[in-house]
């Protein structure tokens, strides 16, 4: 199952989305921020009690071959990591580009309706 993502322009409004899933039981470990800024990541997600897709989450030869790629490669690999296809990670790495950034989450099913709900 492909993971839910959700792009942002406002990283605040990324970070309320994220304690709206924590409210609402959804694991920490399963919810991720994605920018191009590898500081702006982690500061959202120091922000919104969320992870960065790091180590923990790529095989050791994704790993060790990102520390050779630019910085585009580096983030599909990563995209590509979590559960997307090449396509997938080729459209939302240009997002990244455009500065947006990304909010993933992964084994859950309820995150759409759980961020539309307005409860």
């Amino acid at each position: 199952m492909s993971p839910f993502i959700r792009k942002y322009t406002n990283d605040e409004q990324l970070q309320q989305d994220v304690n709206k899933l924590s409210q609402k039981g959804i694991d920490k470990d399963n919810v991720y921020v994605l920018a191009h800024d590898s500081d702006r990541s982690k500061r959202v997600a120091d922000n919104a009690d969320a992870n960065t897709i790091g180590l923990n989450e790529m095989n050791l030869k994704s790993a060790v071959g990102n520390l050779f790629n630019k910085k585009g490669d580096e983030l599909r690999t990563k995209l590509k990591e979590v559960g997307l296809s090449d396509v997938e990670a080729n459209n939302y790495e240009e997002e990244l580009d455009e500065g947006k950034i990304l909010l993933v989450v992964t084994n859950t099913d309820n995150v759409e309706e759980i961020l539309t709900n307005t409860l």
